[in-house]
């Protein structure tokens, strides 16, 4: 299954808040569940989970990650049912 990412800056490094509102970014990821998605994604990025993954229905799930760059929401949804080979 695909998922698409949306990738939202919170803070910068330093922990200050991000000066724009526009910081976000949208990535794809291909795995069979979305636990998997999340931890794939995560070890892509190099980041660091930040509390809990909380999931909804219809493999949906949001996850907070703080990477060398600063902190990150990332927001998970299903973009196709099949896995590209």
């Amino acid at each position: 299954m695909r998922f698409t990412v949306e990738q939202r800056h919170l803070t910068e490094a330093d922990g200050r808040p991000v000066s724009s509102s526009n910081e976000v970014e949208f990535n794809s990821v291909e795995a069979e569940t979305i636990d998997d998605a999340v931890r794939l994604y995560i070890r892509k990025d190099d980041a660091e989970l930040i509390g809990n993954v909380l999931k909804f229905p219809g493999f949906q799930a949001v996850a907070t990650v703080r990477k060398a760059t600063g902190v990150y929401t990332l927001q998970f949804t299903p973009a196709s049912q099949q896995l590209t080979l």
